[in-house]
């Protein structure tokens, strides 16, 4: 019973803060409005963490790798002491061992990104119906743009409805399906 309290707070604690270092990942890198709350917030969550490691790690390419790398050692550790409070034993494991948990803690990432974008694409959608000048609104317009773009200027909108949300919510399931999750399950038999 400790054992799944302590699960729980790992869980929640550990995927909370990935969340937080993909979402300041992904609003620098769409180049959301840094002056709007929720950037702001995001940036206070995270900065105790970001900037040590930006003074080691730097930025490439006007990519922030420093805190896609945290994400992804917040996500290994995650998966790493989730095994370890299951009593598995890795401090004899091997070297695929640790590898199988980098490829989980990265398959992690991407579950985790593909599920911000089809959050923001779903609430942008609702609240373009409901209230479409809300204070996240333009956080929302920045995340969704690559994705919803594109897709807008090829298809035509049915009744003044625009179906490119609808189009990317199902890609979005069909690669978590058909890619993620599969990538997940064969790297789940090293355990």
């Amino acid at each position: 019973m400790i054992t799944n309290a302590l699960q729980f707070l790992l869980h929640t604690i550990f995927d909370l803060f990935t969340l937080a270092l993909l979402l300041r990942f992904y609003l620098q890198l769409t180049r959301a409005p840094f002056q709007n709350p929720v950037s702001q917030a995001v940036v206070a969550l995270t900065n105790f963490a970001v900037k040590p490691v930006r003074r080691v790690v730097p930025g490439i390419a006007g990519i922030d790798t420093s805190t896609l790398l945290l994400a992804l050692l917040t996500s290994f550790l995650l998966e790493s002491l989730s095994r370890w409070l299951n009593n598995y034993p890795l401090l004899v494991a091997d070297n695929v061992i640790w590898l199988a948990l980098l490829g989980l803690a990265f398959v992690g990432l991407l579950k985790l990104s593909i599920t911000i974008f089809l959050y923001a694409v779903l609430i942008q959608a609702i609240l373009s119906w409901i209230n479409p000048h809300t204070v996240i609104t333009p956080v929302l317009d920045a995340l969704t743009r690559p994705l919803l773009q594109p897709l807008r200027n090829r298809i035509p909108s049915a009744g003044g409805f625009d179906l490119s949300p609808l189009f990317v919510l199902i890609a979005a399931q069909l690669l978590i399906i058909l890619m993620i999750t599969p990538l997940e399950q064969q790297l789940l038999r090293f355990f």
